[in-house]
Formats: structure tokens, sequence, C-alpha cells
């Protein structure tokens, strides 16, 4: 009989540890020199990455996949996003949203994405969206964690039955309860809906996630109340604040009092690279703002930041493949980040950082961790997010859910060799 169910053998953590893994039943059974141990599959990394798998903490299942339905955003703008997310939803169906969500989350096994955070919009009567996703989060449960976020993205007090429809969603098991205090009528009503959402969240035994301050204009500041609320009311470690782009355009003083207030609220951070660059700076000529948060700097004052994806071909976005290590990659160049320890970070931002943020438990590549990883075509963590290279390998929960064979690029190169890989290591060539 088989010692393990699956074997990994031969790996490169992402620590650079050179291990085994052997997994039985839904976990990993053993971490280690596991020669001569009998599996019912076994893997040969060969020296490969492997690594836990990837985490998204921000992303809109209910949207993704409908690029061009009923239109293109013509202005790239994330006020023309949000009006024609109105149109779409307006004609959508619980089926097709499901249909579409399902294709996604295809997609994401592939990648190697298991765990995703999705907002969902609360803010229509027949709550379709929510319907939809809660029936998705059930398929897809025995591979892939979907925590779903109640987005009243229309406003929880601009729009009439936000409110109601909000509390309705989350008796119907919607997981984390979120906002939108920008996009309120007025400055105060941003501060009011942040404080009765967190309030909610208290009652309730919630986390918290909110879109907030996704706006070039320096004096949303309503970041500052989600860290006030999250300490009047013990919500320290629970509560996470998506985007934070006006914190591109403050001015540093206010920066320097606010990141503070921040850490010591225990507030994670989840900026989104690939979307808020294109959203953000289309008022402006030159210089163009690119929006992108504070990133290095909420970490040096020890808040804890993730990545996220937000969105693939939807109303805001057109592109997207479902690879965190995109989200990595354009993050690593747009925050700055490329000394040696910066750009091992961002992979811990699409991993180990994200799967804190969504409170994930089991996580990790130790013995009695849940069995899911993903063989990478790699041999490091900085190497996977250069070359955002094929998963050769996904285990989830102690399936394997997708295969990839090697795929190196042949060559017809006189006197060059035969093959090419794009892996580099210093000193060599090839």
């Amino acid at each position: 009989m088989a010692e393990f169910d699956i074997l990994v053998r031969g790996g490169t953590l992402p620590d650079g540890r050179v291990a085994d893994i052997g997994t039985r039943g839904a976990r990993i059974a053993a971490v280690g020199d596991l020669a001569g141990s009998s599996a019912g599959r076994v893997i040969e990394a060969a020296g490969d990455l492997v690594s836990p798998p990837f985490v998204d903490p921000h992303f809109h299942l209910d949207a993704t996949l409908s690029y061009g339905t009923p239109r293109i955003n013509a202005s790239g703008t994330l006020l023309e996003g949000i009006a024609l997310w109105g149109e779409l939803k307006a004609q959508a169906t619980v089926e097709e949203m499901v249909e579409r969500a399902l294709c996604y989350c295809d997609w994401a096994a592939s990648m190697g994405l298991l765990a995703i955070r999705s907002h969902v919009d609360t803010c229509d009567d027949d709550l379709k969206g929510v319907q939809a996703l809660l029936h998705v989060r059930d398929v897809v449960k025995p591979w892939l964690d979907l925590q779903l976020v109640a987005f009243p993205q229309d406003g929880f007090f601009r729009d009439p039955n936000a409110q109601a429809n909000t509390l309705r969603a989350l008796d119907m098991g919607v997981d984390v309860v979120g906002g939108i205090p920008h996009f309120e009528r007025t400055m105060e009503e941003g501060r009011a809906s942040v404080r009765a959402l967190c309030e909610i969240a208290a009652e309730r035994g919630l986390l918290v996630d909110m879109h907030c301050d996704e706006t070039d204009d320096p004096l949303s500041r309503h970041v500052e109340t989600l860290a006030h609320e999250a300490q009047r009311l013990g919500l320290q470690g629970r509560v996470a604040g998506s985007h934070l782009t006006s914190m591109h355009s403050m001015d540093n003083y206010y920066v320097s009092k606010l990141l503070p207030l921040m850490a010591e609220a225990g507030i994670a951070a989840i900026p989104n690279p690939l979307i808020n660059i294109v959203l953000q700076g289309r008022h402006d000529s030159y210089p163009k703002r690119r929006g992108l948060t504070r990133v290095k700097e909420m970490q040096a004052h020890g808040i804890l930041v993730g990545w996220g994806q937000d969105c693939v071909r939807d109303p805001w976005y057109s592109l997207g493949t479902a690879d965190m290590l995109d989200v990595a990659f354009m993050g690593l160049h747009v925050a700055q980040m490329t000394s040696p320890a910066e750009m091992r970070r961002c992979f811990d931002m699409v991993t180990v950082e994200n799967a804190r943020i969504m409170g994930l438990e089991g996580y990790g590549l130790h013995e009695g961790a849940v069995a899911s990883l993903v063989v990478l075509d790699a041999g490091d963590p900085v190497e996977a997010i250069r070359l955002r290279p094929d998963r050769l390998a996904v285990i989830a929960k102690g399936r394997l859910v997708a295969e990839k064979a090697r795929n190196d690029t042949l060559l017809a190169l006189d006197g060059r060799p035969a093959t090419v890989r794009r892996r580099h290591r210093p000193g060599t060539l090839g």
C-alpha cells in the first residue's frame, strides 16, 4: 500500500530548502527527505519551485468575463465602469453569473490560485450576484476557498435599498462586510457608512474589507475613519482597506500621521496595481498619476499589505488571466520594489501575506497544513515573478487538479542550443 497519496519529490521551497512533500488525504503528512517512500502518484519537481497556492484577497466574480457587455468602457474611468456595471447587472441572470464565475474559477485552478475573496454587489433587490456566488462557493469548495464580501456598490446610504439588501446578503451566508465610502453623496455620509458597516461586522463577528478612497482626491480620507472604528470596536486584525489610492496624492505630513494610526488599528491594505494604474489619473495631463498606494511606506510601519487582482475582462479592465504573478510583477514595477528582498516580498504578497489577510486556516507547506500547493517552472520566487512560468502541477486539498508538461521552446539556430527555457542563474547563460 502506498505510504502517501501524492509525493512531490525534490522541490525547491520558497525559503530555498530542497525537500520532498508527501500528502495523505487533504493534509500534508510529511516534509523533508522522504527517499524510499512510495505514493499513489509521484511528481518529480527536480529543483522546481514548490509554493503554497496563490491567494487573491480582492476580486469581483459577479462581473468577471463580461467585457463588452452591454458596451465598452469608453473613458476607461472608474465611474464609467460603475455606471456600465449598473447596466450589466440589470440584464444579467443568476445562471449567466454562475457560468462566468465558474469559468474564471477553472482558470484560477489551472494557475494555482486556490483562494479568492470576491466582493459581490448587494444593490439589486433580487440579489442575483449573491445567489450566484453562494452557489459557486459550494461548487468549488472541494478545491478552492471562496470568501464573499457584501458590497453595496452604489453606496450604503446613496442607494435606497442597500442597507436592507446588505443585511439580507449577510443573513444568506456572505462572509465579510464591505463598503464604498468615497462613492456616497458626501464625505460625512461616507464616514457614517464606515461607522455603520463596522458596527454590523462587530455585532456579527465578521471581517471587514472596504473599498476605501479609490480616488485621486487627496482629501478622501475614509481610511482614517476605518482605523478609528477598528480600534473603537475591537476589530484589530479583522479589517482591510482595499485600493487606498488617494494616499498616492496625499501630502507627506498627513500620511506621516495616518500610517501609525493604521498600524495601531491593525488594518491590512490591499492595493490592486493592474487596475488602479489603468483607472487612476484619467483627469490628469502631465505629470500623470498612477494611483498606487504607498506600499513600501506601509510595510515599513508594520502594516500587512497584499496584492489583489480586482478585475479580469469586465467593465473596469479588459485584460487578465487569473495569474497572481502578473499582479506581483506589475506591483513590483509600480511600487519600485526592485531590491532582492523587496522582489522576494512581492511573491509573499500573493501567497502567505494574502493568506493572512483572508485568515486562511492550515495554509502553508508544513506538516499538518492543507495539502494545497503549486509546482512552477522556476527555481525561486523572484524567478517566478520574472517569468510568470507554467504551473507544472497544482494540488488542491489533496487532489491533483491541474498538470502541464514542461514546454521548452525549440530553437533552429546554427551553432546554438536546441532548446531555451529563459531560466537563469548569475554566472550562467542559457
